[in-house]
């Protein structure tokens, strides 16, 4: 348990000094990123910072398999190059045996990954997107879906909309019996609109067979009220934003998932994305594991062999090629292609029983 101990004590020391290097850099990327995406708008750099931070566990979260590797590399190189590996071989412990510190020391990592990163980077993620729209466009822009429909939220200079859709076309661009009410920037309710449907075009959503009441203090609604055939409200929305936040899981905790997927079946969407988000996120902490046996396949060997240059590029360049093919499985997954399980599943616990055969290859013959 000593050695068990010290073993979990170096490879966090390693994680923690590699995750603070790492996370410096996305921050250094992120901050150029949001200089040049706001360099029109009138974003104090305070602002941009503050947007930066509210990225960082996202990157965080993206990045982990990676530390995860890296990690692992430093520390047996550093036990190979100290003799640690070879004293501890010498008193009957097998190489496979000195990764119960670092494996469980990744178990916990990828647990309060799922259990408290996730949730963190929702919240966060959906900030971001709060005070992006809020710089950009004056005011903030929202989707949210529900057993009862569609609601979106958009905003500009003039004020806010809610629009809700009792239905959503298949082009992606249509809403069906739409409901809207538009607010004045100072919070005042300046009309409603009932129309049959909206469709999205470029900078507007184009109302047929609508009806407008006005809600300006004094006035009659119904009495002032008018039809249009055709009713024209101006929008920065577009397709593509709606579509990627329909599809978007990052803005939504791990917890909530389930409760989101029953709303969208019930709405008539597709859940297979997030079905999928939700097992991938779930079998994140196997993933991890195997990072960590793919970075120890290669380094657990003594310096004086010669080639660990060659070894460390060769565990980096698996890992990459790990997480690719389980990027590739997902998207497999979320296509219908393949099972929803075997898409999440099947890449973390293939990745260690290749990884576990070299080690033991490596360490029995």
């Amino acid at each position: 348990m000593i050695l068990d101990r010290y073993f979990a004590r170096r490879f966090t020391q390693s994680f923690v000094i590699i995750g603070a290097v790492f996370v410096a850099l996305v921050m250094l990327i992120d901050l150029i990123e949001q200089l040049r995406r706001f360099e029109s708008h009138d974003v104090s750099f305070g602002q941009m910072l503050g947007l930066t931070l509210l990225n960082v566990p996202a990157g965080i979260s993206e990045i982990l398999p990676l530390l995860m590797i890296l990690a692992t590399i430093v520390l047996f190189v550093g036990l190979a190059r100290s003799s640690e590996l070879v004293v501890t071989r010498a008193i009957g412990r097998s190489g496979i045996r000195v990764l119960v510190g670092p494996v469980l020391v990744s178990l916990i990592i990828g647990g309060l990954a799922v259990a408290m990163l996730n949730p963190i980077v929702a919240a966060t993620s959906v900030r971001y997107q709060t005070l992006a729209d809020t710089y950009r466009n004056g005011g903030p822009s929202a989707l949210s879906l529900s057993g009862e429909g569609l609601w979106l939220r958009q905003g500009d200079a003039q004020g806010q909309s809610v629009i809700h859709a009792e239905g959503f076309g298949g082009d992606g661009v249509t809403l069906l019996r739409v409901t809207i009410l538009s607010y004045a920037p100072d919070g005042r309710p300046v009309r409603r609109i009932l129309a049959d449907s909206a469709m999205l075009e470029p900078g507007r959503w184009m109302l047929s067979n609508a009806k407008v009441w006005p809600l300006e203090t004094g006035q009659n609604p119904e009495v002032n009220a008018t039809r249009h055939d055709t009713f024209e409200l101006p929008t920065s929305l577009t397709q593509d934003r709606i579509q990627d936040t329909l599809g978007r899981r990052d803005t939504i905790s791990i917890y909530n998932l389930p409760k989101i997927i029953d709303e969208l079946q019930q709405a008539g969407f597709s859940t297979r994305r997030h079905q999928v988000w939700l097992q991938v996120e779930l079998a994140r902490p196997l993933f991890l594991i195997s990072m960590v046996l793919v970075g120890a396949a290669f380094t657990m060997r003594h310096t004086r062999f010669g080639g660990t240059g060659v070894a460390v590029l060769t565990a980096v360049l698996l890992g990459f090629s790990l997480y690719f093919m389980r990027n590739f499985a997902q998207i497999l997954g979320e296509n219908g292609q393949i099972p929803v399980a075997l898409a999440a599943w099947a890449p973390p616990v293939a990745a260690i029983m290749l990884t576990f055969g070299l080690l033991l290859h490596a360490e029995d013959g």
